[in-house]
């Protein structure tokens, strides 16, 4: 296998179209931003650069009082975070959303009609909508498309271990695809995964697993690679 670059132009398993259909997608942020990413690994560098720019702002969304809300942090109207949710700024939560007792960290944008609760944790990722994930769980470094479910003690990886664990990581994340290894251009990259799929309870995912729409997943302990959409795996 040869090292690229950059990934080639042509192929679309590297794009967020191929992951995500834009036309459910109804808020003009999570659509804005999937259009201006040319590859999937643009999402988290040009979501970062937005949301650095990001101010509070909370008017007619329902905070519970016993929620903590720390740094930059929007909630639009129509979201509710409810007693025991943590949101360490910047994080944009979209409207139709409910935060139940979890942690959003740096980074991440919530979007329409998700719903998070249960102990979960999330940090530097896009949820595109509807996503549930109301049981212990870890996203980071990731995109999940349209009803995505997560279920109960799953997590993605989104660093390469192959010595002492330092912070900030070191190593770039690379993934093999069509028998090239190519480069993310990130030294932490989780998960992209791709509309209406559901991760049964306990599954791991390797750094750069990328799981294309529909794809069914069957109870299993870890999956990793490049999964084409409407993929069965046992």
């Amino acid at each position: 296998m040869r090292t690229l670059l950059s990934p080639p132009d042509h192929n679309e398993r590297l794009t967020p179209a191929y992951y995500i259909d834009r036309d459910r997608t109804t808020h003009r942020y999570v659509t804005d931003i999937l259009g201006r990413c040319a590859r999937v690994f643009d999402v988290k560098p040009i979501l970062t650069a937005d949301l650095d720019q990001l101010t509070t702002t909370v008017a007619g969304a329902d905070i519970h009082p016993d929620a903590r809300l720390i740094g930059a942090v929007r909630v639009e109207a129509g979201a509710r975070v409810e007693a025991g949710a943590t949101i360490v700024g910047p994080v944009l939560i979209c409207a139709g959303t409910v935060i139940g007792p979890a942690v959003i960290r740096d980074h991440s944008v919530i979007g329409p009609g998700c719903r998070i609760a249960g102990g979960a944790e999330i940090t530097r990722s896009l949820l595109v909508a509807d996503v549930l994930m109301v049981h212990q769980a870890f996203v980071g470094d990731s995109i999940l498309g349209h009803g995505v479910n997560v279920g109960a003690f799953c997590t993605t990886t989104g660093m390469r271990i192959t010595g002492p664990v330092s912070e900030p990581a070191t190593e770039q994340i690379t993934l093999v695809l069509d028998g090239e290894r190519i480069t993310t251009g990130q030294t932490k990259f989780g998960a992209v995964i791709g509309d209406d799929v559901a991760l049964p309870a306990g599954t791991v995912l390797s750094p750069a697993t990328l799981i294309g729409p529909g794809t069914v997943i069957f109870p299993r302990n870890h999956v990793g690679g490049v999964l084409p959409r409407g993929s069965r795996i046992r």
